[in-house]
């Protein structure tokens, strides 16, 4: 039997799927296309996973949230526009300086009062979430900064998570750095998430897949 024959480029792929997904919330475009233009804009986390794990939240019911790594809040917003009134987004960032450009947009979706900005380290904000107690009760934590502390970061994860809760690495493919052989690493913070993906693939207290989505997300299901 002959193999059915592959048509496209993976670049062409990625283009029809863009084209084929729903439209983002009227804010979120909005934000979006205020920072196409900014000198940081291409660190904005890419729309389509962004809508995945958001129809993720909705079917989920996820109340409870973390994000790793603010920017200037655009998945923070999916985030917090994908729960409940009744739900909350922790978000941990180390600086106000691109937090304050998403704010606004926050409070003109109408769900500022469901994001908790935390400005600290995130490993510290997570471990004072297990201080007060919140060990088991988070549904969602989305991990698209910190790279360094990635290892930590999974483990105060683990901890918060309930049972069936997520885990979600954007970056997975470090810019297609991790796709190279180990010797070739340029980057400080590569063969740490290296390093994470392998003990990710062989922790048995998650059942986890990557998805060729933008940069590549790791996505961790508690067992």
């Amino acid at each position: 039997m002959n193999r059915p024959r592959e048509y496209g480029t993976d670049e062409e792929r990625r283009a029809y799927i863009n084209s084929h997904m729903s439209q983002l919330h009227p804010v979120m475009k909005k934000l979006r296309e205020l920072m196409e233009t900014h000198p940081r804009g291409f660190i904005m986390s890419s729309p389509n996973p962004i809508m995945v794990l958001s129809n993720m939240l909705k079917l989920a019911a996820a109340k409870k949230c973390v994000e790793v790594g603010v920017f200037t809040g655009y998945s923070s917003l999916a985030w917090a526009l994908s729960i409940p009134e009744d739900g909350k987004v922790v978000a941990c960032d180390i600086s106000t300086e691109f937090t304050d450009i998403g704010k606004p947009f926050w409070k003109e979706a109408g769900v500022d009062h469901k994001i908790d900005l935390r400005i600290a380290p995130a490993v510290d904000t997570l471990q004072s979430l297990i201080d007060a107690g919140e060990s088991g009760t988070f549904d969602f934590i989305y991990v698209d900064g910190d790279k360094l502390n990635a290892d930590v970061i999974y483990e105060l994860s683990l901890k918060l998570l309930r049972t069936n809760g997520i885990i979600a690495f954007d970056n997975s493919f470090m810019h297609g750095y991790l796709l190279k052989p180990e010797e070739e690493d340029e980057r400080q913070d590569v063969p740490v998430i290296r390093k994470l993906n392998v003990k990710i693939q062989q922790d048995p207290r998650v059942t986890a897949v990557m998805l060729d989505v933008g940069d590549g997300v790791y996505m961790c299901r508690k067992n």
